[in-house]
């Protein structure tokens, strides 16, 4: 099943529900840096010194108030909305870090194998490791990334999908970013980093209006594919944003 040209493919479902990642955006497949354009943000690019200061103690470990009213203001959205999105879609766990500055991620090894043919550095990164300390799940994800970055070290990030939204490292230009290295960088620094790439990854992609005016339907069926209705996201979305919001009166 195929959008229009504006959106993507149908929705790939995530092999990682273990670590909290239920699914993977229906606009994230291998066309989608070639088919639309990221050159103008309407929300500014990422600065290096901006997470809130009320958060770096627990900056791998939950998103704050701060972090979601920041972030609605950004978007022009209810910070009810922004939350009960950020519920449903990253899950209840909303699990960002298997470790301090270690993603969780999911190394998809179709998806790296298309983007090792596309990535403009074909070289592999020599003396890499895994992070220590990862068991599981984390531990073999990781694995294959680090064998897969010997080979075709940008293939493999580009490969492979990030943090609690589980944004495919190849939509880096729908995130704001330069480059794919740019785009790991700043999903490994906290978890309001990504929700920062995700309020990008969102309006670069058309869902913004649908989440401005609550369409829930809408935003769920371009984030989610064909399935969406079948799967309940938007009545689940719907629900969490009138209890959000009754709970900020």
């Amino acid at each position: 099943m195929r959008f229009s040209a504006i959106l993507l493919l149908s929705a790939v479902m995530s092999a990682g529900a273990a670590c909290g990642q239920s699914h993977r955006s229906a606009t994230q497949d291998s066309t989608s840096v070639d088919t639309i354009k990221a050159d103008s943000l309407r929300v500014a690019r990422f600065p290096s010194d901006s997470l809130p200061a009320s958060d770096r103690a627990d900056r791998y470990s939950k998103l704050s108030d701060e972090d979601f009213r920041i972030v609605a203001e950004e978007l022009g959205v209810e910070v009810a909305a922004i939350k009960a999105v950020v519920l449903i879609e990253a899950g209840k766990s909303m699990k960002g870090f298997f470790a301090p500055g270690v993603p969780v991620i999911n190394f998809d090894r179709s998806m790296y194998n298309t983007y090792a043919r596309r990535a403009a550095n074909k070289r592999g990164a020599k003396g890499e490791k895994v992070p220590p300390g990862l068991t599981g799940y984390g531990l073999r994800e990781w694995t294959q990334l680090i064998n897969a970055r010997k080979t075709n070290a940008d293939g493999a990030y580009m490969g492979t999908f990030w943090g609690m939204f589980q944004i495919g490292g190849f939509n880096y230009k729908l995130c704001g970013c330069s480059d794919v290295n740019e785009f790991v960088r700043i999903m490994s620094e906290s978890e309001f980093s990504q929700l920062e790439l995700f309020a990008k990854f969102i309006t670069n992609t058309g869902m913004l209006a649908d989440l401005k005016n609550k369409n829930w339907a809408g935003f769920a069926r371009k984030f989610n594919g064909a399935s969406y209705a079948r799967r309940g996201y938007h009545t689940r979305m719907a629900a969490a944003y009138r209890r959000f919001k009754a709970e900020a009166k």
